[in-house]
């Protein structure tokens, strides 16, 4: 008990930790936020004292000495409380008024100049940079939401993963007491051997044996379920130091520079007009004028900025970066790649690498749009006829009043497209800012797995490390049973009634392949599937079978399918008679005040609903937290769900509602937990972040692993005739001709098996070879005949294949392996004495295989295929059609949705 109050101290001690560290960050983003501000002010003051500093001056002119010596010790004065800041603009300043303490008379064209031409350009740059300001601080707030959203999903995965290890603890608890039961019920049977009969011995070692069997098998889920969690945690970790990184030594100086932008170019222009006007009245003075020249050209943003960062280290220092605390007892403190999560990880590898290059790309352009857009504004600034240049302020001064009327409607048009400029460049910045801060989020998780990966394949090249066979687990297809009702185009509320399932198997089934093959899958929902791959797994559930079986199918026709589920039924997920209530909420400002008057509505739901909703809803707010990888924000799943979740009695209104929908159902996701009751409050199933294939319907199946060399059993080979010649292309891969018989173990990735050809073990192309039916090795040895069987994938039943059909498939098998057998090989099935065939009608046999394979695989860029391609038929056993026609459009068929073994393949020729 002190043991398990000490975990507890410990783990609120980390809980504790990151809240003060991210109570901190919070704190030092709203300090960063106020000294802007205060920057703001200050510049807009220096503009103001400098405007009033040329007005005063032009109307002084008069009183020259003693009036311009009061005006130079006001400014010195008030000069002398801004040096603290150390900004160039001070120091400006500073030589301009040491300068004007030396200026004793003036000339009216000076006075002329400073009333007018200067103060109306100085007028402009405060606006200039009061506008500036606040949209660089809009800007500047939106990046830091962005850094506390980070930090929070990394918050939340830390509390995820401890619960997890929390779970796995107790299961290994429990297993070591059932280790312990069963030690002393051996020592007690040992005992009293001679008290009890044998049958009541073998019982009480059965009921044990189904203990130890059913807590092992809880310990490696919740250890799969707790790693799951720990590499999320992990990468939300990296992914929330990259971006705080980013933030700190990139962002903050980018948005200081926004703020200034054209601030000290305009009071450097400013300067230089009138710089040029007294060059050519003071011509004595040209020894203090280069002074204050080098002191204006000496302006430096960039500086300042520095030093402003340098002046306020507290602010704006990078944090100390987030630390990983392992949950009690956990020694793994990095990514694992392990075995059952190794496939998963190389996948999400694979993706991260494709969305990495792409926003990196679109990082490069928004850049070099970004640069032309500052270069243009910056022009756009310096060419204002407010800052007129030397040679034209002599023709100004005799020019009538009412004569520049042109001159004033040309600033106007400038003034507008300089605005005009600005708001796209601003729109440049924010764009640059979240899409190189995605980079350095999404590299972090890249170098990350890459990492992982890198070593697990070390380990796995180790040839100290010899193979042994380890075991996982692969779903296995749903009883029949269970699928004795109508899925699509029904009532849910019926259909949960009457089949028991409080959530649809349709729901459970699609959600639980997408959570582990398809959360990181760009455009997940939003990218069309195959509409016949949707048809083919649609009649597959109304069937009562398991469709979603196999991982290698289509992702998006899986998706597909969920979205066809709700969007089938009649009535809706949510009531007609909610529709209008549910509508009005939109029109709620606040966030948490729509939650809540949406839960009102919500909660007089019928409790199944509720269940359904509860699930759906927290699976759609999941996928959204992979938004950067992904590309599905909230809004975008709330399009693709809206119209089919959320729909009233009339539909002629539909698409001008459409929008409301959208954000309700987006308000829906995002306040998921809020809306929806917990499962305290309603009992029933609730959806997990960190999921594995179900126990109930899974089966052991072998893979390599270490340790020491044990034969595969016999039931884990199958038989397969090779299709074309193919020619290894590395050690790994074996070579073997038209017609060879080969042996399969088992799927290396989904277009390699592991196999062997003439007693050598390699690799074997996936699309050069075809599974023979009913040829697993086990069965066949046994006189079984029997349905075709694919390895890890579920066999067809025998009885439901055509006879005709299966027979054809057989005869064109026999003939195409005779071409390359001598009779005395050994044939399967006994039939080691077949009779000639014509090569006419293996064309035909042929013709009809590539006929199918065809219109089940549609075509697709050849550069998107990773293994090789199947050539064309030998022009040996095939006729000139045959080879011209068919051969050319296998090679470009990309396998998507289903796999294709498992089922006929052959034809009877028509």
């Amino acid at each position: 008990m002190m043991t398990s109050h000490g975990k507890l101290r410990r783990e609120k001690g980390s809980l504790a930790e990151y809240e003060s560290q991210m109570k901190d960050l919070r704190a030092q983003l709203t300090d960063q936020i106020k000294i802007l501000d205060s920057q703001v002010e200050v510049k807009q003051q220096q503009l103001s004292d400098l405007s009033e500093f040329l007005r005063r001056r032009g109307d002084i002119e008069a009183e020259y000495a003693r009036a311009l010596d009061k005006l130079t010790e006001r400014f010195t004065h008030k000069t002398k409380k801004k040096e603290q800041w150390g900004q160039s603009v001070c120091q400006v300043w500073s030589v301009l008024l040491t300068q004007t303490r030396l200026e004793s008379r003036e000339h009216a064209a000076l006075g002329d100049t400073c009333c007018n031409t200067l103060t109306q350009g100085l007028t402009h740059s405060t606006e200039d940079t009061h506008r500036l300001h606040k949209r660089s601080k809009e800007v500047g707030i939106q990046m830091q939401d962005e850094l506390l959203k980070v930090t929070t999903e990394m918050q939340t995965a830390m509390k995820t993963y401890n619960q997890y290890h929390t779970d796995c603890l107790i299961a290994e608890g429990k297993l070591k007491e059932a280790e312990r039961l069963e030690e002393r019920q051996t020592g007690k049977s040992a005992e009293l051997g001679l008290g009890q009969s044998g049958g009541q011995r073998r019982s009480s070692v059965k009921k044990m044996e189904r203990l130890m069997e059913k807590r092992h098998g809880r310990v490696q889920e919740n250890q799969l379920k707790c790693t799951k969690a720990r590499n999320d945690y992990l990468l939300n970790l990296a992914a929330a130091n990259a971006a705080m990184n980013k933030y700190y030594l990139q962002d903050i100086s980018t948005l200081i520079d926004c703020c200034d932008l054209g601030f000290h170019l305009s009071v450097e222009r400013v300067m230089k007009c009138y710089l040029a006007s007294r060059w050519r009245i003071q011509k004595t003075e040209e020894t203090g004028l280069k002074q204050l020249e080098a002191a204006v050209t000496s302006l430096d943003q960039g500086g300042d900025r520095d030093a402003l960062l340098q002046q306020h280290d507290a602010a704006f220092c990078l944090p100390f970066k987030f630390n990983y605390h392992p949950h009690e007892g956990d020694q793994v403190c990095e990514v694992s790649a392990e075995s059952q999560v190794r496939y998963e990880l190389e996948t999400r590898f694979q993706q991260l690498q494709s969305r990495l290059a792409a926003v990196t790309l679109e990082t490069e352009e928004v850049s070099k749009t970004l640069k032309a857009t500052l270069t243009a504004l910056l022009d756009n600034m310096c060419e204002s006829d407010c800052n007129p240049s030397p040679d034209v302020l002599s023709s100004l001064s005799n020019e009538p009043p009412g004569g520049n009327t042109a001159q004033k409607l040309a600033i106007a048009k400038r003034r507008a497209n300089q605005q005009e400029t600005e708001t796209y460049y601003f729109t440049k910045v924010k764009d640059f800012l979240i899409s190189s801060s995605l980079s350095f989020k999404l590299q972090a998780k890249h170098d990350l797995l890459q990492e992982a990966i890198q070593k697990a394949e070390a380990v796995a090249s180790d040839p100290s490390r010899m193979q042994c066979a380890r075991s996982v687990r692969v779903r296995k297809s749903r009883p029949v049973s269970q699928f004795c009702h109508t899925l699509f185009t029904t009532d849910i509320i019926s259909y949960i009634q009457s089949s028991g399932q409080q959530i649809p198997v349709v729901v459970e089934s699609c959600i639980r392949f997408i959570n582990l093959h398809g959360l990181h899958h760009e455009g997940i929902f939003r990218v069309p599937g195959s509409q016949r791959e949707v048809n083919h797994i649609r009649d597959a559930f109304e069937r009562g079978e398991e469709p979603l079986s196999d991982s290698e199918c289509d992702l998006d026709s899986v998706a597909g399918v969920l979205k066809l589920y709700f969007r089938g039924l009649e009535p809706p997920l949510f009531p007609y008679d909610s529709y209008s209530q549910l509508l009005e909420c939109g029109q709620i400002e606040g966030v948490t005040e729509k939650a809540l008057q949406i839960k009102a509505i919500v909660s007089t739901f019928p409790r199944p609903l509720l269940i359904v909703m509860r699930y759906l809803f927290a699976f759609l707010n999941h996928v959204s937290q992979y938004s950067d990888e992904n590309m599905m924000l909230p809004y975008n799943l709330a399009v693709c769900f809206g119209p089919s979740l959320l729909r009233g009695l009339d539909s002629d209104d539909a698409v001008a509602r459409q929008p409301q929908v959208n954000d309700l159902v987006k308000t829906m996701i995002l306040q998921y937990d809020i809306i929806y009751p917990s499962q305290s409050e309603l009992p029933g199933p609730v959806y997990e972040k960190h999921m594995t294939l179900e126990q109930e319907y899974c089966e052991p199946i072998t893979e390599e692993g270490d340790g020491e060399t044990e034969p595969l059993p016999s039931e884990d080979e199958w038989e397969a005739v090779a299709m074309f010649d193919y020619v290894a292309r590395s050690p790994a891969e074996l070579s073997f001709k038209q017609g060879d018989l080969l042996i399969v173990y088992s799927k290396a990735s989904c277009d390699w098996w592991r196999g062997e050809a003439g007693g050598v073990k390699g690799l074997i192309p996936h699309k050069y070879i075809s599974m023979l039916e009913g040829s697993e090795r086990g069965k066949r040895e046994d006189g079984g005949g029997g349905g075709g069987s694919t390895g890890n994938l579920t066999a067809e039943d025998p009885q439901t294949e055509n006879t005709t059909r299966s027979q054809e498939r057989r005869h064109t098998l026999d003939t195409v392996r005779q071409g390359s057998f001598r009779t005395t090989d050994r044939l399967p099935f006994g039939q080691a004495d077949r009779p000639a065939v014509d090569k006419d009608m293996i064309s035909r046999q042929m013709n009809s295989v590539f006929k199918e394979l065809l219109s089940r695989q549609p075509a697709v860029l050849p550069s998107t295929l990773a293994a090789p391609a199947a050539p064309a038929p030998s022009s040996s056993s095939s006729s000139s059609s045959s080879s011209s026609s068919l051969p050319q459009a296998a090679p470009t068929a990309k396998k998507v949705g289903f796999s294709l073994r498992g089922r006929a393949l052959f034809r009877p020729v028509d």
